[in-house]
């Protein structure tokens, strides 16, 4: 029990593994179902403090693998020491594998007790909850996001949100294992029943999708109509703030804008920052931009720096704008910043880290997130990573959004993997809310998401393209959209419960 072998050590990095294939760009969403398997394996007959170390293991292995993008992030465009960006990579891995060893560790203690899988997939669930909130939160890639393509089984999100994909695959993963090869550890009679249960509980998923998936699709053929133009200017990060550049990424954005007024757009996205400059300033750059709605007869909906003078001080923000060929109708600042990308956390009490990362911007956060629009049209704006925190689009939802729209500038990301990986969560906000999205980004991948999850109209990656689709706008609140994470808060709740009574029960 208190020994790890070099096979036990294999199976947890197997385990590791085999969780970053299931993502995309691989991919290989069927390998989630089965990606513990390894690491429990690797648990049998092991004592606590190896439970942990080999959860640690399978966590290091999937984070490193899933997101060494950081690296190119960090080194090529944040100008950062390759020592210390490995370093950076290596500490915020540690920490996500954290969880995974607290998996292990609780799983661990009780595998042996009655519906010992759903314990397991409840405490799996309790810990993603945790990690989408502790330290601002990092919810990136939570384990239900690598079904994002598998439209029937992710309807239940409207109820239970990305967690509730999760829970059923943790869960089919210890029923898995303990049907075939943890009978040692189990009552027949328990392993039976949850086996039963399992099955219900799929089945009930998937006729609920497949009901809702079809709800959907008639939804999304009627209401009222509108048709959006997203322009992926492609812009390189590397000259992006140069001045020099500014009219010849203005005139990008007018032309293939104008070029598009024979689709007779009602709104025309442009994606984040894809005004370099301060819209607010009235320049002669600022006066083109406005002139786009004007040669279109649309709205122009787009991302722009801006500022608010404060007394002695200057509030920087990261802004969308949406305006028509006369006025500026609203705008939405951006609420959850990136840390070390947007500003830099603690920086008054350590100054130090600001020399560490030196394109670390100095953005305020805005207000708690209302919708944008016109008269007509109520939008909800999301820019760049928000689009992995649920509870921002379902705020916009909760104020009557229509429409849901993901403004981001992924040319930080480079040819890596995050782009799509960063897509394939957005697809889980249109999902929980009901509502249909366009995704514009500087360099891909822009896209056009139904409220059903299904991605109608997509770019490639670091190309200059104008998607252009007609959407039938048809507002419904889901039981996610009303109630929130309750599911999830939940599941936290009884994982706290039932730590307290094993604790308890030891003492006695």
């Amino acid at each position: 029990m208190n020994r790890m072998s070099f096979i036990d050590v294999g199976l947890a990095v197997l385990s590791g593994l085999m969780l970053t294939a299931s993502f995309s760009p691989i991919n290989m969403d069927w390998i989630a179902w089965i990606s513990l398997i390894p690491l429990l394996l690797s648990l049998r007959d092991k004592s606590s403090a190896i439970a942990f170390q080999l959860g640690l293991i399978a966590g290091l292995s999937h984070y490193l693998t899933l997101i060494y993008w950081i690296v190119v992030v960090l080194s090529y465009y944040g100008n950062l020491h390759p020592i210390l960006t490995l370093g950076a990579l290596l500490l915020l891995c540690l920490y996500l594998a954290l969880y995974s060893a607290l998996f292990a560790l609780i799983w661990n203690s009780f595998k042996r007790d009655r519906l010992s899988c759903f314990w397991g997939a409840v405490v799996w669930v309790a810990l993603e909850y945790v990690r989408s909130h502790v330290m601002t939160g990092f919810p990136w890639c939570l384990l239900g996001y690598t079904q994002y393509l598998r439209l029937p089984l992710i309807q239940i999100s409207d109820i239970a949100g990305v967690y509730g994909i999760s829970f059923v695959i943790v869960l089919v993963n210890l029923v898995l294992f303990n049907t075939v090869l943890g009978a040692r550890t189990k009552k027949k009679k328990s392993a039976t029943l949850e086996i039963i249960l399992t099955s219900f509980l799929i089945g009930f998923i998937l006729i609920y999708g497949f009901h809702r998936a079809k709800v959907k699709a008639e939804m999304s053929s009627h209401g009222k109509g509108i048709r959006v133009v997203i322009v992926q200017g492609n812009i390189d990060q590397s000259i992006k703030w140069n001045s020099e550049f500014q009219e010849k990424t203005v005139a990008l954005y007018t032309n293939l804008s104008v070029e598009s007024g024979g689709f007779r757009p009602h709104l025309i996205i442009w994606p984040e920052t894809a005004v370099p400059f301060y819209f607010q300033d009235n320049s002669p750059l600022s006066k083109e931009v406005s002139r786009v709605p004007e040669k279109t007869n649309s709205k122009l909906l787009f991302g722009s720096p801006a500022y608010i003078r404060d007394k002695n001080r200057i509030q920087y923000y990261n802004r969308a704008y949406i305006i028509s060929k006369d006025r500026v109708f609203d705008y939405y600042d951006k609420v959850h910043l990136v840390p070390f990308g947007e500003y830099v956390p603690l920086k008054r009490y350590l100054p130090f880290v600001r020399r560490l990362v030196p394109a670390a911007g100095d953005f305020s956060p805005g207000q708690s997130p209302k919708p944008i629009g016109t008269p007509d049209l109520q939008i909800g704006v999301i820019i760049c990573f928000e689009a992995i925190f649920p509870d921002i689009s379902r705020n916009h939802a909760t104020h009557g959004a229509q429409l849901l729209v993901n403004l981001t500038n992924d040319a930080w990301f480079g040819r890596t993997s995050a782009p799509y990986q960063h897509l394939s969560m957005a697809v889980f906000r249109c999902v929980e809310n009901g509502l249909p999205m366009a995704r514009a980004a500087n360099t891909g991948i822009s896209a056009i998401i139904l409220a059903s999850g299904e991605i109608v109209s997509e770019s490639e990656l670091f190309a200059t393209e104008v998607l252009q689709k007609e959407l039938n706008l048809n507002q419904t609140k889901t039981f996610y959209s009303q109630f929130g994470n309750v599911f999830a808060i939940l599941l936290c709740a009884i994982t706290i419960l039932r730590l307290f009574w094993r604790l308890g029960k030891k003492r006695r």
